[in-house]
């Protein structure tokens, strides 16, 4: 293991209910790559257990935390802060994320935006993986990247969109292009957190975040 990947770790999220299901398939293949790179892997399995709603109490503002306390997001909240990248992944039902995984990512990053959280997620690398039996996808895939567009962190692409077919697990491996955009994935996100880690010890600083301006349209 190399200076650079020291220490280094990427948490996964599962959202399927099943652990084991297709979806868990996807974050164990690049769960695999992310070893060869000599970078640690963490899944969090969101299991069969209800999954509160955001409620836009605000409470975490003043808690530091989501006032839910019952459920698994202040948990892997605290889990984020240590973590140098991250992977979220789902099923695809309804042409759309899973609505537990959505509920989590909620209540996870908008408490996150709590002023003593400002870098939990900020300019770290993320990807979001999708699967589904046949359609679907593209749109679940692209309500997923929304939480890194508004949370400035870097989303991490692949040679095709983020999403692999599966009617069951074992049909995973069957879906070649599939597993290689996941491999591929892997890659591209291990070498943007060594990219990161090496600026960040050769004194190169984060950019300037520049907060303050809001504007309502309905005043």
């Amino acid at each position: 293991m190399t200076k650079e990947e020291e220490n280094m770790k990427v948490l996964m999220l599962n959202g399927s209910w099943n652990a084991d299901g297709a979806t868990g398939a996807g974050l164990k293949i690049m769960a695999k790559v992310f070893a060869e790179q000599g970078i640690e892997t963490e899944i969090v399995n969101l299991g069969a257990k209800p999954v509160r709603d955001c409620i836009a109490c605000c409470k975490c503002g003043e808690l530091k935390q989501c006032v839910f306390n019952d459920d698994a997001v202040n948990e892997f909240a605290r889990k984020a802060d240590g973590a140098d990248g991250f992977v979220f992944g789902t099923p695809v039902y309804y042409a759309h994320p899973s609505g537990r995984i959505l509920s989590f990512l909620d209540r996870l990053f908008f408490s996150s935006k709590a002023k003593d959280h400002p870098t939990r997620f900020q300019h770290k690398p993320a990807a979001s993986i999708v699967v589904a039996r046949r359609g679907g996808t593209t749109a679940a895939y692209d309500v997923m990247n929304k939480y890194f567009g508004i949370s400035n962190m870097l989303a991490v692409g692949s040679t095709y969109w983020n999403n692999f077919h599966a009617g069951q697990p074992d049909d995973v491996p069957e879906d070649a292009e599939g597993v290689q955009t996941l491999e591929n994935l892997a890659r591209n996100m291990s070498w943007l957190m060594k990219c990161l880690k090496a600026g960040r010890e050769a004194g190169i600083p984060l950019p300037e975040i520049r907060r303050g301006s809001i504007t309502n349209f309905v005043r």
